[in-house]
């Protein structure tokens, strides 16, 4: 038989139509995810009550903490300082010092960060949308400077059922100073 002559099998794919047809839009489509998966890495807020410079943090904060709080990064779990904390008093903002939660609101999760089911008030926490590592995700910032937290997540107990999951590192405590009553003699 005459190579001309012969009849083209129905289904037969040429390379080039894979590489247009499957190949090319595979890895557009790939590309795109990557880059939504992408975490944004702005720094700090736009927040004119608080604005502090590069330098100034670096130098006030410790590495973890500028990590965890200026580049959206995440502690290991179980290894922060208030994961198992379980004394009276407040978490603040490591860097501008916004008082966020409370040790009344505190529980144990067992995720190995400190858990939170409300904020302090619902003014001192911001959430948005985050599609990092492949994830949908609510993130949560501090309302006054911008700081990455954590995430909540609606698996709390009441009567929120809301968890705030949070990092050590962008959190400080002040104790409950204790009701010193003077007595008459």
């Amino acid at each position: 038989m005459i190579p001309s002559l012969r009849e083209p099998r129905p289904f037969a794919l040429r390379p080039v139509t894979v590489v247009k047809y499957v190949l090319l839009p595979t890895i557009l489509l790939c590309l795109f995810l990557i880059t939504l998966a992408m975490p944004n890495r702005s720094t700090m807020s736009n927040n004119s009550e608080f604005q502090s410079s590069k330098e100034d943090l670096h130098a006030r904060l410790t590495p973890e903490q500028y990590r965890v709080t200026q580049e959206k990064g995440t502690e290991i779990a179980f290894t922060g300082k208030y994961w198992n904390h379980h004394e009276d008093g407040t978490y603040t903002c490591v860097v501008c010092g916004e008082e966020l939660f409370t040790s009344e609101e505190k529980f144990d999760s067992g995720c190995g960060w400190p858990s939170f089911y409300a904020a302090a008030n619902e003014k001192v926490v911001e959430t948005e949308t985050d599609t990092s590592h492949g994830m949908v995700r609510d993130e949560i910032t501090c309302h006054k400077c911008g700081a990455h937290l954590g995430h909540v997540f609606p698996d709390g107990p009441r009567p929120t059922g809301l968890r705030y999951c949070v990092n050590s590192a962008s959190l400080d405590f002040k104790p409950t100073k204790p009701n010193h009553k003077k007595t008459e003699d």
